[in-house]
């Protein structure tokens, strides 16, 4: 059996000559480009240097927190959570058929593929807050805007991650029906619906989670919402209100991801 000497020892490397060679040049070409990276950013270095005394004089004005204004962000509050309940709710529908098209053993053909492909793609590609100001435009502004821009975007998420589910399923019970003789249709809600539905339920669940923190920044591009309320305080430099809407914003983000861990852990 080989024992290996005190020179063995010495002479052992965990990395060959080449992969270190790699990673030297991998150091090399990247320290200039992160170092070019952060130059092209026009840093203001004066602003950084008074940075803490500029937070610390914004929390000072922030506090106590106006408990008096509270009464007044309840009702932009529970708009900011219906338009994430109305755009989580608009989406998980308008997801079904979509992730019926985009998965590749449910699509009719190739073309239905590529538009249930690119409708996730293109509703993926763009932010919740980008999509509000093309409603804003389109609508005016108000809670709608926010719904449809929620919805719109919640398509993409809800929309890929179900149809990669129905890719995962089992075809077995698929093709049983088949033999059976059910058409496309009764295949598709007695095979391909049961198997998706725990997972499509946490899939919205988690959607909805999400929503409710876009959707309190929505009000800053006049969708609707707690954001609305917020921007109107900023602009008049009221920062004790301020604080009162950015600790309800935070108190029903907590209680959003408590109930959407809740639900999720109860149909997994």
């Amino acid at each position: 059996m080989f024992e290996p000497t005190a020179d063995d020892y010495e002479r052992w490397q965990r990395h060959d000559v080449r992969t270190r060679l790699l990673r030297f040049a991998t150091v090399l070409i990247t320290v200039p480009i992160v170092v070019y990276s952060w130059r092209i950013l026009g840093i203001n270095y004066d602003y950084l240097s008074t940075a803490g005394w500029a937070v610390g004089d914004l929390l000072g004005r922030m506090y106590p927190p106006n408990h008096g204004y509270t009464g007044e962000i309840v009702g932009p509050m529970i708009e900011t959570i219906n338009i994430a309940i109305l755009g989580t709710g608009l989406s998980a529908l308008l997801s079904i058929p979509i992730a019926y098209l985009a998965a590749s053993n449910t699509t009719p053909n190739r073309i239905t593929y590529v538009i249930g492909r690119l409708v996730i793609t293109v509703t993926r590609t763009v932010s919740t807050i980008i999509w509000a100001i093309m409603f804003v435009i389109l609508f005016g502004p108000g809670a709608f805007a926010g719904v449809i821009a929620v919805a719109i975007r919640s398509i993409g998420f809800i929309g890929k991650l179900l149809s990669e589910a129905i890719e995962e399923i089992d075809p077995g019970q698929v093709r049983a029906l088949e033999a059976a003789g059910a058409n496309d249709r009764q295949q598709l809600i007695y095979g391909v619906a049961p198997q998706v539905k725990p997972l499509f339920v946490g899939i919205t669940t988690h959607r909805w989670d999400i929503n409710i923190r876009s959707s309190t920044v929505l009000g800053l591009v006049g969708a609707g919402g707690i954001g609305l309320e917020l921007t109107a305080r900023m602009d008049v430099y009221q920062w004790q209100s301020v604080s009162v809407i950015l600790l309800a914003i935070l108190v029903t983000v907590l209680l959003s991801e408590l109930i959407s861990a809740k639900a999720r852990s109860a149909v997994s």
